[in-house]
């Protein structure tokens, strides 16, 4: 099997504050649908977009606020067979939150 993070970008779903609870609850249901089908392994929203650097001493800084370019503002890590699975999922999540997902395949590690 392989795995996939499934990932859009922050400010990508742009979604009325009507429209949130639809859009939410379309989400939802697509997730619980990739639990029952045994291919979910983690995923969820970024909180916040500052991050926090550890350096290889241990210390720990503030990170940059990202500016202009492109940060994940939410993400799944899905396991399948094929690609073509990751994306079908990727299509499912795509239209439950309105927005474009990006899929890339994850490096096998066999301590993972």
């Amino acid at each position: 099997m392989r795995r996939y993070l499934i990932s859009f970008d922050d400010g990508a779903m742009s979604v009325s504050e009507e429209d949130l609870p639809a859009v939410s609850a379309a989400s939802h249901t697509v997730v619980r649908e990739a639990k029952a089908a045994g291919v979910w392994i983690f995923g969820g929203g970024i909180l916040t977009q500052q991050a926090s650097i550890v350096a290889p001493d241990g210390s720990v800084s503030a990170g940059p606020y990202p500016e202009t370019k492109a940060v994940i503002g939410g993400f799944c890590v899905i396991e399948v067979p094929t690609r073509d699975e990751a994306l079908a999922w990727a299509a499912k999540l795509a239209a439950s939150c309105r927005c474009a997902q990006e899929v890339r395949e994850i490096m096998y590690n066999p301590e993972s």
